[in-house]
């Protein structure tokens, strides 16, 4: 099973991916979690990475593509890449990648959301700043609105749960995501899913949507 998840922050991927991965065995590759192990374990890769980002650049496709390769070769029962590709650049070497190895991608799950209601799912979350005890003011909130159940002090929101950060964050999705959706879509591999649903019912559409690419 090979497959990457594409969606905007809030839509559940991370969820998913989890599914997938305590029923199938399938791993959940995350560039950001690559990058702390090779940086932690000290590998030449990781080393080379950890001067670009001292210099505050980005690092090169080429690294990323090589430390994914080598995180590959570990997970014979598949993988889920979530958080890459970024760009269609990304996307072309990693088909190439992958087409090297005598394998190729299953579907790229595009999990669809309406912004407006992402923005409400995703800045509807209050902490308490004195315990870390979080609140969702839509699924879990406190019995009395802006206020902690236990010390009864006030609830503060971050900055990245404010929704004009919201709105920008999904902004940036936007323009970054539509030419790899696009780029998918032409290859036939894109399958799109409503992520607004239950959490069990997005995880049977996807599990359906996916079945029917393998019998393509």
């Amino acid at each position: 099973m090979r497959l990457i998840f594409l969606g905007p922050p809030g839509a559940g991927k991370g969820t998913q991916a989890r599914i997938l991965e305590e029923r199938f065995g399938v791993k959940q590759i995350s560039t950001g979690d690559i990058l702390r192990e090779n940086r932690a374990q000290g590998t030449e890769l990781g080393q080379e990475a950890e001067g670009y980002m001292k210099r505050g650049d980005l690092v090169p496709d080429d690294l990323i593509i090589a430390m994914i390769e080598g995180e590959l070769l570990k997970n014979a029962a598949g993988f889920v890449m979530d958080g890459f590709p970024r760009t269609v650049a990304q996307a072309e070497a990693f088909d190439k990648l992958l087409t090297g190895k005598g394998s190729n991608l299953d579907a790229v799950v595009l999990f669809d959301a309406d912004r407006q209601t992402l923005i409400e799912r995703l800045s509807a979350r209050w902490v308490n700043p004195r315990t870390g005890r979080t609140y969702n003011s839509i699924t879990n909130p406190p019995r009395v609105a802006g206020i902690d159940d236990e010390d009864g002090g006030p609830l503060v929101q971050r900055e990245d749960d404010r929704a004009e950060t919201v709105a920008h964050r999904l902004d940036e999705y936007d323009a970054k995501t539509l030419p790899l959706v696009e780029y998918y879509r032409k290859t036939g591999k894109l399958v799109e899913i409503d992520a607004l649903q239950s959490v069990d019912h997005v995880a049977h559409m996807m599990l359906h949507a996916i079945n029917l690419e393998h019998a393509h």
